[in-house]
């Protein structure tokens, strides 16, 4: 079942320091919405509110339900959180963990049900984890970690899935592998899918729509071609960048800083800003 999630004036803080300033959202169901902005800007801060583990001032609407009506249950019924720095128990075993996914389905003093075994083990085969699963979590890689993270979080099935730096310790292949999973459950099961990601050119090529945040405000929102521009990676990232628009997407190059007499290298054929006709 898809779900919309409307924010209105979101407001976080943590301690005495102010991280997030009135933020409003509309994510329609099965949209995938991505935050970018440089590290520091509030990106995490908002994945967590809509999880519902920080304080907030605002409001925030899962499926038409107030949050701060839900109990912790019911929001985790709904929002499955991926998050950057997970708590990973190094004794238990990847097949233990990803069946932790499914504590928000089980009763209180009751055991897990085939149902839920089952749930587990396919989150498990599309991670590709299934001869992972009596491997302690202490004895991954951080790939092989990360991979049974998103397992557990898929094994939630949860109508929402936040995803906080999902790819940030997968190579390249993994990397693509866990986006298109995501990208295709979303299509397939409804999925709305609301991401923090450093990396612009997985953002714009895989996100409806991008939300630009810097110092804990929204400061551009739209299509990525919208948002993804020399000048505002220039003012809000502060790093010179050229923008490749092709057929499959868009690509955000960093650029080095160095004169054009030091820059004796090829030269591409794509221009700034412009398309690339095999991009």
């Amino acid at each position: 079942m898809s779900v919309s999630v409307e924010v209105r004036d979101l407001s976080v803080s943590l301690g005495r320091t102010q991280v997030v300033w009135n933020v409003s959202a509309s994510i329609e169901p099965g949209d995938w919405v991505t935050l970018i902005g440089p590290n520091g800007a509030g990106k995490t801060t908002i994945l967590r509110a809509l999880a519902g583990l920080v304080s907030f001032t605002g409001s925030i609407s899962l499926g038409g339900q107030d949050v701060a009506s839900c109990s912790p249950r019911e929001i985790a019924r709904r929002v499955a959180l991926v998050p950057q720095h997970p708590f990973t128990p190094s004794e238990l075993t990847v097949a233990e963990y990803v069946l932790l996914g499914r504590t928000p389905h089980i009763g209180y003093l009751a055991t897990e049900k085939r149902s839920d075994r089952l749930a587990a083990e396919r989150s498990m085969s599309r991670m590709s984890l299934r001869s992972f699963a009596e491997r302690p979590l202490g004895t991954l890689s951080g790939g092989e970690l990360q991979r049974a993270v998103l397992a557990r979080a898929l094994a939630q099935e949860a109508p929402i899935l936040l995803l906080d730096e999902p790819t940030s310790a997968l190579d390249l292949g993994h990397q693509q592998h866990a986006l298109e999973l995501v990208d295709s459950l979303r299509r397939s099961e409804g999925l709305t899918v609301i991401s923090a990601m450093h990396d612009l050119s997985l953002a714009g090529q895989f996100a409806d729509r991008l939300l630009l945040v810097d110092r804990g405000k929204v400061v551009a929102t739209g299509a990525a071609p919208d948002v993804l521009s020399e000048a505002n990676i220039a003012e809000y990232y502060g790093a010179r960048v050229r923008i490749l628009l092709g057929r499959d997407g868009i690509f955000v190059l960093p650029q080095r800083e160095r004169s054009h007499e030091r820059n004796s290298g090829p030269v591409s054929s794509g221009v700034v800003g412009e398309k690339v006709r095999d991009a």
